[in-house]
């Protein structure tokens, strides 16, 4: 099985190499060649573009920044559309909009290829080690055919339904961790104001029913001060825009959202798009004057569970 991968950032470059070290033929393309001097040197080659991955490869992945870029990689000059065979899988790995995603499948199932989202959700240090989660949208054969691909770079697979249906769910885990991000950031905030010794404050919070994802890996990084969990406030700002789009476009009225918009904005705005996202607490650190660090905390996350084959999980009652 050959496998073409477009776009090798800090996500999608650990992606493709989970696939390399598992020994798939893989073709990699990047904006920046030099981003796949790790993987070439591993074994992968060199694509010439993505029309060409299209025409060579039996599945192209797409793992890039924004719904735009991956629009441009799939139906611009050279595209995926143009050197699109009949029977090629084209999976969409990047966050992007349901609306869109659907759209550029549709236009990939009329040329006789399948589409499928399958976002990932788990962070940078899981995709490094293939223990990262995996939703997947489209039908139930496709999925069959590129689990044993998806489980090569994630643990745990989830069928969502329908193509789309990964992508609405990856920006609401992503609003929700963006929520967990700024409520964090106000209790270690005003745990700091308050007295508390913050090694002792982060167990306390893991110990209890306040803890979560994000606190138990961006917590850290913060009291480190490294603040690096390789992902900006420009990423963030994309992903819950997309997540109040699904909302808007579902006639839901958000209260929480909108507020977490404005937050990240201002963060943004303040100390710049690229910024890394955990720093949003430096605004309440400024406005309360007190700096939240501790001893022995890492300068960024790794992944200490070893590498295990990925597996499907079974929604309960399906």
């Amino acid at each position: 099985m050959n496998i073409g991968f477009i776009g090798l950032g800090n996500v999608g470059g650990k992606l493709a190499g989970s696939l390399v070290r598992n020994g798939f033929q893989v073709t990699v393309l990047d904006l920046d060649k030099n981003a796949a001097d790790e993987l070439l040197n591993q074994g992968a080659t060199w694509g010439e573009s993505a029309a060409q991955l299209a025409t060579s490869c039996d599945i192209v992945i797409t793992c890039l920044p924004s719904p735009a870029a991956s629009a441009s990689v799939v139906e611009g000059p050279n595209g995926v559309l143009e050197g699109l065979t009949p029977g090629t899988i084209w999976a969409e790995m990047s966050t992007t909009d349901e609306a869109e995603v659907t759209r550029l499948g549709a236009k990939i199932i009329e040329k006789g290829g399948h589409a499928v989202d399958c976002p990932v959700s788990g962070g940078c240090h899981r995709a490094a080690t293939g223990n990262i989660a995996i939703f997947a949208g489209c039908d139930r054969p496709v999925f069959d055919t590129l689990l044993p691909v998806l489980k090569a770079m994630g643990r745990r697979i989830l069928h969502t339904g329908d193509l789309g249906s990964a992508s609405v769910l990856k920006v609401v885990t992503n609003y929700l961790a963006t929520a967990n991000l700024l409520s964090i950031s106000e209790a270690l905030v005003t745990c700091k104001a308050a007295g508390m010794d913050m090694a002792t404050a982060y167990e306390a919070i893991k110990v209890s029913s306040g803890n979560s994802f994000v606190h138990e890996t961006e917590s850290q990084v913060i009291l480190n001060g490294s603040r690096d969990i390789n992902f900006t406030m420009d990423l963030v700002l994309k992903d819950i825009g997309l997540f109040q789009s699904v909302a808007d476009r579902a006639g839901v009225p958000l209260e929480i959202n909108p507020l977490l918009i404005s937050i990240m904005q201002d963060g943004a705005e303040r100390f710049g798009m690229r910024e890394w996202s955990p720093n949003i607490i430096k605004r309440l650190e400024e406005a309360a004057g007190v700096q939240v660090l501790a001893d022995g905390f890492p300068a960024e996350m790794t992944d200490d569970e070893p590498e295990e084959e990925g597996y499907e999980i079974i929604p309960k009652g399906r």
